[in-house]
């Protein structure tokens, strides 16, 4: 399918190269923006060939995404909204609520999606990545940056709140309550360094070797069983709410049976015992 604001690509190995495409806007967040990246990842719910996605930002946009582009009137309530901004005059509050409640959910629904489809998403962070790219960073399984890789909550800084996509659930979960806190009050920027350090981004490289890292990284992942990639996700995704340890572990036995009745699973043993790499074939 092809998509106005981004680009996808499948590879024959099974890697979906999901590359965010606004340049002249630094891979900002449009309204088609949103409408694309729900379409693909309604797509590839249901995609059985892609087995791992690798998300980045075109290279020319300088920015993994810059957050919402602020010049698209409708995401901030029409033009009526946009002029009232302009001359700081009265805002009709009413539209305003109206039009920023949908595109907020249609905004969020992408995080979801990232959350939800079996697929691992690896992204790569070549430089800023700030408001709803700071979020679409988080959703991700993996991160990996380059060195002008950075990070930033960005609503509190123009009055709105630090808690922003669901910023506000995964950052706590991935550096701790504390760090997530000084970050979201101050919508001070994260350096790739010192994200690395904090374990939030797995490692930091050269920028041209953002996308050979990734695929070697997705590489390793294709050489497990399709199924047990898929189900490992779903527990990762469970684990961030599960409400006890016997939630968990009942989890785990119906994925780990499941997985023993699957094709995947006898190829995989084979593969083992005669010391061979397992050969998975695209559904």
């Amino acid at each position: 399918m092809n998509y106005e604001t981004i680009k996808f690509e499948l590879r024959e190995d099974g890697i979906g190269i999901l590359t965010l495409n606004r340049p002249k806007r630094m891979n900002a967040i449009s309204v088609q923006f949103v409408e694309d990246m729900n379409s693909l990842f309604d797509d590839l719910m249901v995609n059985l060939d892609c087995r791992v996605v690798v998300m980045r930002g075109t290279l020319e946009g300088k920015a993994f995404c810059a957050g919402l582009d602020i010049k698209e009137a409708p995401l901030l309530g029409g033009r009526r909204v946009s002029e009232g901004f302009k001359k700081f005059k009265h805002i009709d509050v009413p539209e305003l609520v109206k039009r920023t409640l949908y595109w907020q959910n249609r905004m969020a629904q992408i995080v979801v999606k990232m959350r939800k489809t079996s697929q691992p998403i690896i992204a790569l962070i070549h430089g800023p990545a700030t408001g709803g790219g700071f979020t679409f960073a988080m959703a991700a399984d993996i991160r990996l940056a380059s060195e002008a890789g950075r990070f930033s909550i960005g609503a509190i800084n123009i009055g709105m709140s630090g808690g922003d996509l669901g910023g506000a659930y995964f950052l706590p979960r991935l550096i701790g309550t504390s760090r997530a806190a000084e970050l979201m009050y101050t919508g001070r920027y994260l350096g790739a360094e010192e994200a690395e350090k904090m374990g939030f981004v797995l490692k930091v490289v050269e920028e041209d070797k953002l996308l050979d890292s990734a695929l070697e990284l997705a590489g390793e992942m294709l050489t497990k069983s399709p199924l047990g990639l898929r189900m490992t996700k779903e527990a990762l995704n469970m684990t961030m709410n599960a409400p006890s340890l016997e939630t968990m572990i009942n989890l785990d036995n119906r994925a780990q049976t499941l997985c023993t009745t699957s094709k995947d699973f006898t190829t995989s043993m084979q593969a083992f015992i005669e010391k061979k790499e397992p050969k998975f074939p695209l559904r």
